[in-house]
């Protein structure tokens, strides 16, 4: 008698001497930005192999050159200063954002804010027995489902690239606009850990005060400015991506997080007692020597015009030696209004002022706003 004895191979899903290139993207990351990249086992677990690399341009390209990986499940990891494309400029702190990817049909993987947000509830749903693939692909719909976007033929986070035209590309653009906003990068890696933390184990951003804070800073972006700073960047005549403004737009329309408020700072009290620009003060005492504060902090890239407008027949005074970070117009006497600009955002503003008794319209004009954002009226005894 002859016995045939057969076994079944597993699968070998290793990738030896390629490539590993991608695009590290917030805005983009700068040069010299650190990559690495982690292989992982089918539980999303590291084996304990890594590569590292570098960034090696403008755009945050890298590339980790003759990778042999046992998985082809890995984790890419970045750390860096990166251009904010809300306010064309480089940061001044660094970032961290991650990916996880499935790249044995692909020579490389993005990184980008997608990629970030997915990433913690990935691993939870791939622990709780959902295949990596079916956990990348509900991930990304319940991201997308937070700034009021469906689309069913979405592809891979990872492969998407916020300087390329294309619907996709444009859902990117405006979902890492809306969380930069224009915060510092401290904030920026705060709120990215609230959400991912709230997210991480229903898909759903529960927090509103999280939801809030996104509509609080989509309202003030502008799309054509954001485009022209990564057209810019990367020295292109035009960056047109039709579908970034609608996604925008979108959100800000029919998006049930509330806004709560303005992003520019007004305290109760500034460098010279009770603040007139307070929202939360609407009654003051005049004449001298009560001086009040006509204080605002501006986070980087918001501007601020205040207009007074004298409502009885008295006026108020300020002390020139005091201006912080003011343009102050000429009393129109016609009218009874003045304008107050600030200088620079991302700096604080006040200025020593007094009121006759009697009653003043304050309209607050915010990030060049040709209507009012907001107004109160204020009481003077």
């Amino acid at each position: 008698m002859v016995f045939v004895f057969s076994a079944c191979k597993e699968e070998d899903h290793s990738q030896n001497g390629n490539d590993i290139s991608g695009f590290v993207q917030k805005g983009p990351f700068v040069k010299g930005s650190s990559v690495t990249m982690y292989e992982l086992n089918s539980d999303l677990s590291q084996t304990g192999n890594s590569y590292n690399t570098q960034i090696t341009d403008v755009k945050g390209t890298f590339v980790l050159k003759n990778i042999s990986t046992v998985s082809n499940l890995v984790c890419l990891k970045a750390d860096g200063y990166y251009f904010n494309e809300v306010t064309g400029e480089q940061t001044t702190s660094p970032l961290t954002l991650y990916a996880i990817s499935d790249i044995s049909d692909k020579n490389g993987a993005n990184i980008n804010i997608l990629t970030h947000l997915e990433k913690a509830r990935v691993e939870y749903l791939v622990t709780e027995g959902t295949p990596f693939q079916d956990a990348k692909n509900q991930a990304q719909k319940e991201i997308l489902a937070i700034f009021n976007i469906e689309k069913e033929d979405m592809i891979n986070s990872e492969s998407l690239d916020i300087s390329k035209s294309g619907e996709d590309n444009g859902i990117l653009l405006a979902i890492s606009s809306i969380i930069q906003g224009y915060r510092s990068e401290s904030e920026l890696t705060e709120l990215l850990s609230n959400i991912s933390n709230d997210i991480n184990e229903d898909g759903t951003l529960d927090n509103k005060d999280f939801g809030s804070a996104l509509i609080n800073h989509a309202v003030f972006l502008n799309p054509d400015e954001i485009m022209t700073n990564l057209a810019s960047l990367y020295s292109q005549d035009a960056l047109i991506n039709s579908s970034f403004p609608t996604h925008l737009s979108n959100f800000i329309s029919n998006s049930e997080f509330p806004n709560t408020g303005s992003i520019i700072e007004y305290p109760d009290y500034g460098l010279y007692g009770k603040n007139i620009l307070s929202l939360s003060s609407t009654v003051f005492t005049g004449e001298l020597p009560n001086w009040h504060s006509f204080a605002a902090n501006l986070p980087k890239g918001i501007s601020l015009k205040i207009r007074i407008t004298s409502l009885c027949n008295n006026l108020w005074y300020y002390s020139m030696g005091s201006n912080v970070n003011m343009m102050v117009s000429d009393i129109n006497m016609v009218d009874s209004t003045q304008l107050f600009r600030s200088i620079r955002s991302g700096a604080s503003c006040d200025l020593q002022i007094f009121f006759k008794p009697g009653t003043f319209l304050i309209e607050y004009f915010e990030n060049n706003a040709e209507t009012p954002n907001r107004s109160k009226t204020i009481t003077v005894n």
